[in-house]
C-alpha cells in the first residue's frame, strides 16, 4: 500500500478496465492507500509469467490485485487476503463473477494453505517487514518471485534507514533462498524482487 496510491490512478487514462473498477471502489470507499500505477504496471508484467498460481497480501480495495489479473494468463489462480473486513468485501465485488480471482478475509498467512505461488506479491507491512516474515521456501515453488514494496529508494550501501543498517531491506536482498534486487520505480518509490533459487530437493523423483 502506498500513500495517496489510489489518487495517483486520477490522471491515467491508460488504466484496464478492471484495474479502473477498482480504483472507482477504493474512492467510494475513502480508501487512500492503493498501490501506485507505476507498482502495478510491474505487477501486471510479472503476473504473465506466473502460469498457475499467484497470491498477493494486504489487497485493500482490490487495485493490485486487479493490475495482476489483468497481466495473468488465462487459467492462472489468484488468491489476495485482506484482514478488514469491509476492504475484503468491497474487493470481493470488484471482482465478483470472476472464478479464478478469490479474496480471503483474515491474517495474511492464510496464503500459507494455498501455496505454492509462482508469484507472490507482499505487502510492505508485518508479513514483510517485521516478526513473523514470510518463508519463501515455503511459499514459492522453484524459480518463484516475490514482490515486497513500499521502500524509499536506498542511496547507500548497506540500505539505511533511521541512520542505521535496514534490516528488513537487508533481510530479503541478503535473504539465502533468494536472488534479489530492488527496482527503483519512482524517485520516492522501489520495490525489492527475487527470485527463489531452486535446490536439490526440487529435482527428486
Amino acid at each position: 500500500m502506498s500513500l495517496r496510491g489510489t489518487d495517483a490512478h486520477r490522471d491515467d487514462d491508460a488504466l484496464p478496465a478492471l484495474v479502473r473498477r477498482a480504483v472507482e471502489a477504493a474512492r467510494g470507499h475513502g480508501f487512500a492507500y492503493s498501490c501506485r500505477p507505476e507498482q502495478g504496471r510491474l505487477l501486471q508484467v510479472l503476473a504473465a509469467g506466473a502460469p498457475h498460481r499467484i497470491a498477493e497480501t494486504g489487497t485493500g480495495c482490490g487495485v493490485g490485485l486487479a493490475w495482476l489479473a489483468s497481466g495473468a494468463r488465462p487459467g492462472t489462480r489468484l488468491i489476495s487476503v485482506e484482514r478488514d473486513p469491509d476492504r475484503a468485501r468491497i474487493a470481493a465485488d470488484v471482482f465478483r463473477g470472476r472464478d479464478h480471482v478469490e479474496v480471503l478475509h483474515g491474517d495474511w498467512r492464510r496464503i500459507e494453505d494455498h501455496g505454492p505461488y509462482d508469484l507472490l506479491v507482499l505487502d510492505g507491512g508485518g508479513q514483510a517487514k517485521g516478526d513473523g516474515t514470510a518463508d519463501p521456501a515455503r511459499l514459492l515453488g522453484p524459480g518463484g518471485t516475490v514482490v515486497i514494496d513500499d521502500f524509499t529508494p536506498a542511496t547507500t550501501w548497506p540500505p539505511r534507514f533511521g541512520g542505521v543498517p535496514d534490516q528488513a531491506r537487508l533481510h530479503w536482498l541478503e535473504h539465502p533462498e533468494l536472488r534479489a534486487t530492488e527496482l527503483r520505480l519512482a524517485a520516492d518509490l522501489s520495490v525489492i524482487v527475487g527470485i527463489r533459487l531452486p535446490d536439490d530437493r526440487d529435482y527428486v523423483v
